[in-house]
């Protein structure tokens, strides 16, 4: 079965929420497509190209790195490749200048607003954002620029969840909340909180498994068989008869006079 599309968001805008995460490596996004997770997204990065064609029956997103970009003409030839890659939708943190170049070209757009952590300085480093009148005015305002410019979508990151609920009543936008609360269209989070790899879980984040005790014990398992290839190697037990090839004595014995 497809993914979802663009029109399907759209369409489904304030009457469900859908579940989106963002994943790193390929067992990741395999494991959240069999779960039923609707929404799938990572960085665009040249080792993640093949993921969309790996977890077809998701909506897949791929993630312009924030910086990597200096202009609308960069991000928009590395916005094309990632939709040549099986991208249904791209996310960019730049300005609605350079979301409205993307538009133009049909490019569906993610935008970004609240707490963006590439330029976290200018609202006092990694923290909420929308929590005074000005600042959830600043909220707003960017979303409607967004809206403006073209893009369908906008993540809403670390925003009063009151403030999120009614600006997501007032836009046409698809919104995305991380950390934002339950009035958003759909609901995000990292893989790495989610299955608990992550160092810090933010307190907008929730892990539900805690694969770092998994991983302790698997290093634990890979060291134990190193140990012991290298033990059964110093007794002279491997290799053993099993793990050989004979040649008949015949031939030997005749590669041997050759040789002397």
């Amino acid at each position: 079965m497809p993914g979802l599309t663009v029109r399907d968001l759209l369409d489904g805008k304030g009457h469900r929420q859908r579940t989106f995460v963002q994943v790193t490596t390929v067992e990741q996004a395999m494991a959240a497509a069999e779960a039923g997770i609707e929404m799938i997204g990572t960085a665009y990065l040249p080792e993640r190209r093949h993921f969309p064609r790996v977890v077809p029956q998701t909506h897949f997103q791929f993630g312009l790195p924030y910086g990597q970009f200096v202009n609308a003409d960069e991000a928009m030839r590395a916005a094309f490749a990632a939709m040549a890659d099986g991208a249904v939708t791209v996310y960019c943190a730049m300005s609605a200048g350079v979301v409205e170049r993307l538009a133009r070209e049909g490019i569906p757009v993610i935008g970004h607003v609240g707490l963006v952590p590439p330029t976290a300085t200018w609202v006092g480093g990694l923290r909420a954002v929308g929590k005074t009148a000005e600042q959830a005015l600043a909220v707003y305002r960017k979303v409607k620029d967004l809206e403006a410019a073209g893009a369908f979508a906008v993540e809403i990151e670390l925003v009063p969840h009151q403030l999120a609920t009614e600006v997501a009543r007032r836009t046409s936008l698809f919104t995305i909340s991380l950390g934002s609360g339950s009035g958003c269209d759909a609901q995000y989070l990292f893989s790495a909180d989610i299955l608990g790899e992550a160092e810090r879980v933010p307190r907008h984040g929730k892990t539900y498994r805690d694969l770092s005790a998994a991983y302790a014990g698997l290093q634990r398992e890979r060291v134990a068989a190193y140990t012991a290839f290298a033990a059964e190697v110093a007794a002279g037990a491997f290799p053993s008869a099993a793990h050989t090839v004979e040649m008949p004595e015949a031939a030997l014995r005749h590669v041997l006079r050759e040789i002397d």
